[in-house]
């Protein structure tokens, strides 16, 4: 993370057992070189100590609306002026359900009722409580009235029943916080189409195929994306990550949903980024019941799926192409092989061998090859800084000129 330096960011936190993963979002918050304040209601103090918080920020945790006499601050004021940003993680039913309808009984809500910055809500709560249609109603408001709302995570709870409300992962809190806080303009007005995470193929109504992707490094350019003031359109497998804080996600399973919702969104596109890691090959046949044990062995044939990357490649006009190539071997070759015959601008070539590359990690090492013969190697990065170098280049061809008959003029694609 990068950027943050001299920031000022509020942290709001309530009272939710996940109040402890917001002493790791406070951590990574400073080390990024936010000057970072923390508010705390009473309930998150019966969660964790405030101490762990003041020795984390070198700054007193703020509790009280009332302060001691003599002081005469008005303190709820004084710090929604002070934030850059405020961020509350996490966001309880009870703490949403106060700010939708304009309640203010303590320090956090009377704050978040007189801020002018901008406010990101990490919602977390049980399943049955986020589902609950008065909190869908509340949710619904807030981000109508232009408030930052993160999707919940999905998976094991409080109460030990696994579903919908997690707290989102403090890495992607931070990233959020710091999308908000260093966004640029350089790609407003433009359309960013972004694919990410695995595909699925059924093998029966049980089983079925797929790989190791995550979505991370997806997502990781999804959310640089908007930082730049795109409009971001995520076309998303499977993935347990929570969509970046304003894009619009559209969500597949199949290798022929992702194309189906992929071409269909292409045509609204200046830019696509393919990080998806699409299946080459599906089942010829899917069982209509579950395959038994029958004491011999089994096997399936399989057929490949459609590239349907070569098909925007060869129709994408004007828009700028960015594919993915994940290899074990042969890796430059390979990839540049696959850049030709997609009529790619550029592809993302990396090593699932090397250290610090592949699924499910936060880094990512990459070499960016172009269809003009260059190749830029990068060392070892965050997922996100891979992303914001990719976007780097995605902005530098847009205003490559164009040569038609061997005189350069403007740039031949929609970014005009």
């Amino acid at each position: 993370m990068q950027g943050m330096t001299g920031k000022r960011v509020l942290l709001g936190v309530s009272g939710g057992i996940a109040a402890y993963k917001s002493v790791e979002l406070l951590r990574r918050l400073v080390k990024a070189g936010a000057d970072v304040r923390v508010v705390m209601t009473a309930s998150a103090q019966k969660f964790i100590q405030p101490l762990t918080f003041e020795a984390l920020s070198r700054q007193p945790v703020e509790r009280d609306l009332f302060p001691e006499s003599g002081d005469p601050r008005v303190i709820h004021v004084d710090l929604a002026k002070w934030a850059d940003l405020i961020v509350v993680a996490p966001a309880t039913a009870n703490s949403l359900g106060k700010l939708a309808n304009g309640l203010a009984d303590d320090l956090l809500s009377c704050i978040l009722l007189a801020a002018e910055s901008p406010v990101l809500l990490a919602p977390s709560m049980e399943s049955q409580m986020y589902r609950h249609p008065s909190v869908q109603r509340n949710l619904e408001w807030l981000r109508s009235a232009g408030y930052r709302l993160m999707e919940p995570g999905t998976g094991e709870l409080a109460s030990g029943d696994s579903g919908v409300g997690r707290l989102p992962e403090p890495l992607e809190i931070a990233a959020a916080v710091e999308s908000l806080l260093t966004s640029t303009t350089s790609l407003s007005g433009k359309t960013v189409l972004v694919t990410a995470g695995r595909t699925e193929e059924d093998l029966d109504p049980v089983r079925f195929i797929t790989n190791r992707s995550t979505g991370k490094m997806g997502y990781a350019v999804a959310r640089q994306a908007q930082r730049r003031g795109a409009r971001v359109i995520l076309v998303s497998g499977p993935t347990e990550l929570a969509p970046p804080p304003g894009v619009e996600v559209r969500r597949v399973r199949t290798v022929a949903e992702m194309h189906s919702v992929t071409v269909s969104a292409f045509e609204e596109a200046d830019a696509l980024v393919m990080t998806a890691a699409v299946l080459d090959f599906r089942p010829e046949s899917v069982a209509q019941e579950k395959i038994k044990k029958s004491g011999e062995d089994v096997s399936f044939t399989f057929v490949q799926t459609d590239d349907f990357l070569a098909e925007m490649g060869r129709e994408k006009g004007n828009r700028i192409v960015v594919g993915f190539a994940m290899e074990t071997e042969n890796g430059p070759e390979n990839a540049r092989r696959k850049l030709a015959a997609k009529r790619l601008d550029l592809i993302v070539l990396n090593n699932l061998r090397e250290e610090g590359a592949g699924f499910g990690v936060d880094t990512n090492v990459v070499t960016l090859l172009d269809s003009a013969g260059g190749a830029d190697a990068l060392p070892k990065m965050t997922k996100d800084e891979v992303a914001a170098r990719i976007l780097d280049r995605v902005e530098a061809l847009a205003r490559r000129p164009a040569v038609v008959d061997g005189t350069s003029v403007t740039a031949g694609n929609g970014f005009g």
